[in-house]
């Protein structure tokens, strides 16, 4: 995996690792409820995406062209990103965490899938496999963290808002692909649509809570840099230039290397089932990359 391809399933790989200091970064930024968060980390996304375009000596013009599209691309990234939060928040209130985030996690494994829909695109075995293997180490994580995994028909309205938003963000990723002639930087026009569907939700629904310590504070501005600003500019590069499937399974090393950033920063406990959640990721992370590995191994032979 080299060239322009390998460069993006990178930029779509550190997308992966930003995602991994989510929860802690959450943990540490207060009780500020859900989409007061989310609007206040989009804005600051949305200025990450500005600043990139400034650095690249785009002037006001040249950035009001950028975010001149048609609709369906605006409706395709205000889905993805506030459509995916929001229906996650949802399924969070009418679904046990455990249950609603397992199902929410099939998103990797639709994208492995989906892929198949893709021009010049091949889903193999191994892609599929390698996926599944993750889905059953996130499973392991999630329910470690809930305390179990127990479905009830009493949830069925959080299951479903679940499947949705993971519907969702899969679609929203593949859908990066076919719009592939769409700068990367209308990232930060779909932030800033979320902040301002976020905040109108936040006014809706919530009491506004305001972090108490500069240490919160500092841990929401994290936020809106790494996870939830930069991630999502380098991973619509890697959905658009880079290796879909493998992207899609190594998705799912996000609540691996979440939980063991928790772990380092004494937020959780290392356990067995941690072990084994590694072990299943690696694995299918491994099985979904087997030609690259092959390759790599192949050249290394040859010299």
């Amino acid at each position: 995996m080299g060239g322009e391809r390998g460069r993006a399933s990178l930029a779509g790989f550190s997308a992966i690792l930003m995602w991994s200091l989510l929860a802690l970064m959450t943990a540490r930024s207060g009780a500020m409820p859900p989409f007061q968060l989310a609007a206040i980390t989009f804005a600051i996304g949305t200025l990450v995406g500005l600043g990139w375009l400034i650095a690249k000596g785009a002037g006001p013009r040249a950035i009001l062209a950028t975010f001149r599209r048609p609709l369906a691309v605006w409706a395709v990234g205000i889905g993805g990103l506030f459509g995916y939060h929001a229906l996650y928040f949802a399924a969070l209130r009418n679904a046990p965490a455990a249950e609603a985030s397992l199902i929410a996690y099939l998103w990797p494994l639709f994208i492995v899938l989906g892929s198949a829909l893709l021009p010049g695109e091949r889903l193999r075995l191994h892609h599929v496999a390698g996926a599944v293997l993750g889905l059953a180490g996130a499973g392991v994580i999630l329910a470690g963290r809930g305390g179990g995994v127990g479905f009830s028909g009493d949830h069925m309205l959080g299951y479903v808002l679940a499947l949705i938003c993971a519907f969702f963000w899969s679609g929203y990723s593949l859908l990066s692909r076919r719009l592939a002639a769409v700068p990367t930087e209308i990232v930060a026009g779909f932030c800033a649509a979320t902040a301002i569907l976020s905040l109108l939700a936040h006014l809706l629904f919530e009491t506004t809570v305001w972090p108490t310590t500069g240490l919160e504070w500092a841990a929401v501005v994290a936020l809106g840099l790494l996870p939830v600003g930069a991630a999502f500019y380098v991973w619509d590069i890697g959905m658009k230039r880079g290796d879909v499937q493998l992207l899609g399974a190594a998705s799912y090393a996000a609540p691996l290397l979440s939980t063991l950033v928790l772990v380092g920063a004494g937020e959780a406990q290392p356990s067995a089932a941690l072990a084994l959640a590694a072990l299943l990721i690696t694995a299918g992370a491994v099985l979904a990359a087997w030609p690259t590995f092959r390759r790599i191994l192949a050249r290394r032979q040859a010299a």
